[in-house]
């Protein structure tokens, strides 16, 4: 009997739990529910309130607009006709003297506030201006002179500008006794009011009688009809659909659309040849103040949504079997990072092992490209004094002992410039302190040509000199010009084995600075970044190791020049070497 009533206690409070949970989820139902019936509710009536406050202010800045806009235009229509009686601007028509007009009409714009005034004469040409660069300019064509001519009253004109917008002007017929002497032009500053507009968040408009708009402070509206100007708006992407959305469900019906953005369009009449002025407004500034005011509601109704769910979620066991399995997962986390830490150690050991074996294969690698760099540069020198050699030997079989000698002095001479040759493969990596002497670049050039004839001779190679009569003398080592000299016209006969009629072409001339240019008919130059970088080649593997540019560009950069590259007009490359002149023993700073 005892234990009957301990088993039926825990069945009555997990009922009682159960219903307390029910009744919760009701309380917490309906809180929501009235939440968002109290937010709806404030932003329906806030955002009509808003939205009546916004269209009576953008009418009364409509009005003030419109006021000011006929303001300025009525006062600038008086002054054409007082121009028109002035008698110094008469007696200046009738003299053809016009030297005191122009400052006469500088002191009337001052006072008057207009952007310009002119004064034609009866051919319509600008005799006397406030603007003294239009002086000079025909208007005969010009509507504001062709109706002023015609009528006896002040005339408004509405120009098309060439670039953009329109000019406005009144004008009037200057007359005497005699007839029709010319015309006055006053030129009305309405631009000024688009820049005032567009300081708004409005977007204003004014359009003439035709529908035409005039004035905008969207300068693309200019010129065309309302119609044609709304469609002027880029293509909508999601956020202005978005935007578009949101407006069409808090204001409805949108008075028209500007780059996916409703907007409230007031219009109203300017008593002036009947134009229009239009203005649209947008409802952000509405938005803002609605949202304020639902933020508010909506951080109340959070707030107490937060309590009610502190107090609903006290559940310490829970909680702490939940931070004690993140603890454990942690843990695991923790072992497995410094696991991945240790073989990141080890894989760092390991590269750099590598790199360091990658360094000393580098450095092998360079050896090679070295030495086949030297024997690249050797070839032309020993190619002529196997030349010389033939030579010699055919003129002592002929008993020409003389001239024989003479062929030996050359290869001499060869071997000397072999040994240059080694020193400057050296100066790539070690620049010298050689001492420089006048070289004549005509011997020079001449001198390279004989090293290179065993070559031209193979090849066939059309050769056309232009040289100056005069010498052409620089500062230099002659050994290492020659060598710039021998490594281009190598390139550019090598540039030509594709071509039929291989050509090159040499170009010595004196200004400035003393210009060699080699140009060939090849297939010109594809890579202009890497073309002066060492050991960068488009030859075939064993034609060379990319060391020629590379080591001329470094001797004229020390002989105070410059080695340039590019693609001729008609095809091929050309290199131009430029190097200080000497003139009567100065040499000329580039």
């Amino acid at each position: 009997m005892s234990d009957t009533p301990s088993r039926k206690t825990p069945k009555r409070a997990r009922a009682r739990l159960r219903t307390i949970s029910w009744r919760v989820r009701l309380v917490l139902f309906l809180f929501v529910l009235a939440g968002a019936a109290t937010i709806w509710v404030t932003n329906r009536s806030l955002t009509h309130r808003f939205t009546e406050t916004t269209r009576n202010r953008a009418e009364l800045r409509l009005a003030l607009y419109s006021g000011n806009l006929v303001s300025e235009l009525r006062r600038h229509a008086i002054v054409p006709q007082l121009l028109a009686r002035d008698q110094a601007l008469i007696s200046a028509l009738q003299s053809n003297d016009f030297s005191l007009s122009t400052q006469r009409l500088i002191s009337f714009v001052e006072e008057i506030g207009a952007a310009s005034i002119f004064l034609l004469d009866q051919d319509g040409r600008t005799v006397a201006a406030t603007d003294r660069n239009r002086l000079g300019e025909t208007h005969r064509t010009a509507p504001y002179f062709i109706d002023a001519v015609r009528s006896k009253s002040t005339v408004f004109s509405v120009i098309p500008r060439e670039v953009a917008g329109y000019r406005f002007t009144y004008s009037r017929r200057v007359v005497d006794a005699s007839g029709v002497l010319g015309a006055i032009v006053v030129e009305v500053d309405l631009q000024k009011f688009e820049r005032a507009w567009a300081g708004i968040s409005d977007a204003v408009m004014v359009s003439d009688s035709t529908g035409t708009i005039v004035l905008a402070t969207e300068s693309r509206w200019r010129g065309l009809s309302e119609g044609d100007a709304l469609k002027l708006q880029t293509p909508e992407g999601a956020i202005q659909r978005a935007i578009r959305a949101t407006t069409d469900w808090t204001v409805l019906p949108p008075d028209a659309y500007l780059q996916g953005e409703a907007v409230m369009r007031l219009e109203s009449r300017i008593p002036f040849r009947g134009w229009r002025m239009t203005s649209f407004t947008t409802y952000a500034s509405i938005r803002e103040k609605v949202n304020a005011v639902l933020a508010l509601e909506i951080m109340g109704f959070a707030l107490l949504l937060a309590l009610a769910f502190y107090a609903l979620s006290r559940k310490t066991a829970l909680r702490m079997a939940l931070f004690q399995r993140e603890s454990a997962e942690l843990r695991v986390l923790n072992s497995r990072l410094q696991r991945e830490i240790a073989e990141r150690e080890r894989m760092q050991q390991s590269l750099e092992v590598a790199e360091q074996s990658l360094a000393q294969s580098s450095k092998l690698a360079a050896l090679g490209e070295m030495s086949a760099a030297v024997s690249h540069e050797l070839n032309q020198p020993l190619a002529a004094m196997k030349t010389y050699l033939a030579g010699a030997r055919l003129l002592l079989n002929r008993n020409r002992p003389d001239e024989a000698l003479a062929s030996f002095g050359r290869i001499d001479d060869l071997i000397g410039r072999m040994g240059a040759i080694t020193r400057q493969l050296k100066s790539y990596a070690r620049k010298g302190g050689d001492t420089f002497s006048p070289v004549n670049l005509g011997d020079a050039l001449a001198s390279s040509l004989s090293m290179m004839e065993p070559q031209l001779r193979e090849r066939h190679v059309k050769i056309s000199r232009i040289l100056p009569e005069n010498p052409v003398l620089v500062m230099g080592d002659q050994m290492r010009i020659e060598q710039v000299m021998v490594n281009l016209l190598r390139n550019a006969i090598d540039a030509t084995k594709s071509v039929e009629d291989p050509e090159v072409e040499i170009i010595l001339a004196a200004g400035e600075t003393a210009t060699l240019a080699v140009r060939d008919n090849g297939t010109g130059i594809t890579d202009y970044d890497n073309l002066f970088e060492p050991f960068y080649t488009t030859k075939q593997a064993g034609e060379g190791v990319g060391l020629g540019l590379a080591i001329s560009s470094g001797i004229v950069n020390d002989l105070g020049g410059r080695l340039t590259a590019r693609n001729g007009e008609t095809g091929g490359a050309v290199f131009e070497m430029q190097l200080p002149i000497l003139l009567d023993g100065i040499e000329a700073a580039e």
